[in-house]
């Protein structure tokens, strides 16, 4: 936005989104012993539904403007991407620890990297391609194949990751034509259109309480989004990308303080390989191109 760049109000605004989100995180983890993981995220849609509804009666006369869209299958693809992605790192979050799960999934900058080939024409050279391969051993170090985190559930995290990556490119595709809140919109009632085909096979009534904590997760979702949209309006993306990866320190933070967990050496370890090859791909894309990706 010309003339209201202000790079340290967008850091800022970026971490209070990563940390909402990673809230968002630890409350579900903390009912999955109650709900379905489905469940949750049923909910979770639910609550920013509700929000943004609220939020177009209020609206008012305003609410042609904001519903109209040229790309309708678009932005419900995204919605689904995005509840894909959600509801495979809830169901890797009933079964492994908070840092762990969230170590994973930050494969998604590199898979968007492979992505945007045929789906955004980008050219990537060997030293993206490096980085992915990488971000992967990094992942094995922290999943230990034969041991450590020998469970299924692994792999749920990095299937959030590639889901994730989708909704970032379809987010790309949609910027140059859509409103903000138009997309936002779409995002929730689409993501609770798409999870409410599937929460009928798992469901259980919720308690008044749950149903208190689903608005509360709404909420807090379409807080996360506002923060993000408002950071990348501020600063730019390169710069505010690195900061992305502070959610592994409000993981470990939360899953300490919550579930008791301490992340291992190899979580450590794993998660410093993840984020210096995501770093590399940010410090390649800020110098001066030379035609070698």
């Amino acid at each position: 936005m010309p003339g209201s760049s202000s790079p340290r109000a967008g850091i800022l605004l970026l971490m209070l989104s990563i940390g909402i989100i990673t809230v968002v995180d630890t409350i579900a983890k903390y009912l999955t012993v109650e709900l379905n993981a489905l469940q949750l995220v049923w909910g979770y849609f639910l609550g920013i539904a509700v929000c943004l509804v609220a939020y177009l009666v209020v609206a008012g006369g305003g609410r042609q403007r904001l519903l109209t869209t040229r790309r309708l299958p678009t932005q419900m693809l995204r919605a689904g991407l995005l509840v894909a992605s959600i509801a495979a790192l809830f169901v890797g979050l009933t079964h492994l620890p908070i840092a762990d799960a969230t170590a994973i999934s930050f494969m998604s900058p590199l898979f968007i990297t492979v992505l945007s080939i045929p789906l955004l024409g980008e050219r990537v050279g060997p030293h993206r391609w490096a980085a992915v391969v990488v971000g992967l051993v990094g992942v094995l170090i922290i999943v230990r194949p034969g041991g450590g985190i020998a469970h299924w559930a692994a792999a749920m995290p990095l299937i959030s990751a590639v889901a994730f990556a989708g909704y970032q490119i379809a987010t790309r595709l949609l910027a140059a034509t859509e409103f903000t809140f138009t997309t936002l919109f779409y995002t929730g009632v689409g993501g609770f259109a798409w999870i409410s085909l599937a929460v009928p096979f798992v469901w259980t009534w919720p308690t008044p309480a749950q149903w208190a904590i689903f608005l509360g997760l709404g909420a807090l979702g379409v807080a996360a989004h506002l923060c993000l949209i408002r950071a990348f309006a501020l600063a730019q993306a390169s710069l505010l990308a690195p900061f992305n990866y502070t959610k592994l320190i409000w993981a470990a933070v939360l899953g300490y303080l919550v579930f008791g967990d301490v992340p291992s050496l190899n979580t450590l370890a794993g998660s410093a390989v993840i984020i210096a090859s995501g770093l590399y791909v940010i410090w390649r894309e800020r110098r001066p191109a030379r035609g070698d990706g």
